[in-house]
């Protein structure tokens, strides 16, 4: 498998990791953004398969799957910009307490 553009060794490693905790206990391990109003918290990957609770601007932000090589081929108009990686992004709970919230306002709140 190819080294992700969007993930550290350490980032992948925890993600793995992350996916044998009790759903209840899993924390999101890294966010990400693009396309002005997009953006992911990715609690587990497997494979090229990462899930998350993903909030594409809409207003219904939901817990789901995303293909990781679809969010690096991803470039939004009008500049082409790709998605990236929030280098400041720490977890202060649960995704699913962060899903809960986002729910409640429509949007990710971080």
């Amino acid at each position: 498998m190819k080294p992700s553009k969007l993930f550290t060794k350490s980032i992948e490693k925890a993600l793995e990791k992350n996916a044998a905790l009790d759903e209840a206990e899993r924390r999101p391990v890294v966010k990400l953004f693009g396309g002005g109003a997009c953006t992911w918290l990715i609690s587990e990957k497997e494979g090229d398969t990462l899930f998350g609770l993903c909030d594409l601007g809409h207003g219904c932000p939901e817990l789901g799957y995303v293909g990781l090589s679809e969010l690096e081929a991803a470039k939004f108009p009008p500049f082409g910009l790709g998605v990236e990686r929030d280098l400041h992004f720490e977890p202060k709970k649960t995704l699913s307490a962060y899903a809960n919230e986002a729910l409640r306002y429509g949007s990710i709140q971080s």
